[in-house]
């Protein structure tokens, strides 16, 4: 009833999810990202756990392909799931089960992975695939939206749209950018607006937060809005 893709952005080093399904928020059960270890998407009949635990396995340094096993033989519904993660290093791994609803499957390709259920069909898939290497020249966000938009142009869930959620981490334990739409006539669209949004302002606002290199951040408003007013000045936003 969804489909996903995780990838690595390899200019900035971003580990990213972008999401669509006809689900009630779908954001808050499927992305999981922790900077600097991993990405993991949970779907088909979602466990949670496969989120919370995969991410556990992957600080401790365990393999995707390892980490796929060790949540299967933990799961006795692994046949009605269906995961796939990828490290910092751009390693991936995934498993459709044997009960999830066709069409599903999943693609693994050069630093990205895409996986899906209850879909149109493989081209779902494979459409995303292909708009997301196609549009490298894009910043990271919005290449991942547009890579879901062309699954949803390929028919994406069949069942119809509901919610999308978008999810980037870079070297911080905070997310770089967390939007949602959990109800919506267009949700991938909506999406796309957000993210759209985010550039007008918090893309650049982000930079001036504590990090653990500067716990303080940058707290003088002046500077702040300065930068702010120079990144954006001349743009069409």
């Amino acid at each position: 009833m969804t489909w996903s893709i995780i990838a690595r952005d390899t200019v900035t080093g971003q580990l990213g999810i972008a999401v669509a399904s006809r689900f009630l928020a779908v954001g808050a059960r499927v992305p999981f990202v922790a900077a600097g270890v991993g990405a993991i998407a949970t779907q088909a009949l979602v466990n949670p756990h496969y989120g919370i635990d995969g991410l556990k396995l992957l600080q401790q340094g365990r393999s995707p392909r390892d980490i796929v096993d060790i949540l299967k033989n933990a799961d006795s519904g692994h046949a009605h799931r269906q995961v796939h993660l990828m490290d910092a290093q751009g390693r991936v791994a995934a498993h459709t089960g044997e009960s999830c609803i066709d069409w599903c499957g999943h693609i693994e390709g050069e630093g990205f992975s895409i996986a899906g259920n209850m879909l149109a069909g493989a081209a779902v898939l494979d459409d995303t695939a292909t708009a997301y290497l196609a549009n490298g020249a894009l910043p990271f966000a919005a290449r991942l939206i547009a890579a879901m938009r062309a699954g949803e142009a390929a028919g994406g869930d069949k069942r119809g749209k509901q919610s999308a959620a978008l999810l980037i981490y870079g070297d911080e334990e905070w997310s770089a950018l967390d939007l949602r739409v959990d109800d919506h006539s267009d949700p991938l669209g909506e999406l796309d607006r957000l993210e759209g949004v985010s550039r007008k302002h918090w893309t650049h606002f982000r930079q001036f937060l504590p990090t653990r290199a500067n716990p303080a951040g940058v707290t003088d408003r002046s500077v702040i809005e300065a930068a702010i007013a120079a990144a954006t000045a001349g743009r069409d936003l």
